[in-house]
């Protein structure tokens, strides 16, 4: 754990923060999968997303499978999204694929956009 995620954010610090995480988040969901047509949100890609109090994002994130041939593209896309949210500082992205992901990380969003039933992992 970097100190940037290290760092013990008060009550008031998180109530603060709160609309840059959501905007956060929105940014994060105009990134997609380029074979899947859900965004890396929702599809579960986004294991951990902090915003320190130097607004700063630092974001732990998976792929599909560990080969994907678009990997560079999609961290460049998630990067650049984040950074142009306004009142974001910089963007730090770690890649692991611990732990392995699988279809219950998808969202209910993403369940009904793959034709699947929500209802169901």
């Amino acid at each position: 754990m970097s100190e940037q995620t290290a760092e013990i954010l008060t009550p008031e610090d998180v109530k603060a923060l709160a609309p840059l995480y959501d905007a956060v988040i929105l940014a994060l969901k105009q990134v997609y999968d380029p074979e899947i047509p859900v965004n890396i949100y929702d599809l579960g890609l986004i294991y951990e997303l902090n915003i320190n109090k130097e607004h700063e994002v630092s974001i732990v994130m998976t792929f599909t499978a560990p080969n994907c041939p678009m990997a560079e593209e999609v961290l460049a896309d998630v990067q650049h999204s984040v950074e142009l949210t306004p009142g974001v500082k910089k963007c730090s992205i770690e890649l692991t694929f611990e732990p392995v992901w699988d279809q219950s990380m998808l969202s209910d969003e993403a369940r009904v956009a793959l034709g699947m039933d929500p209802e169901l992992d």
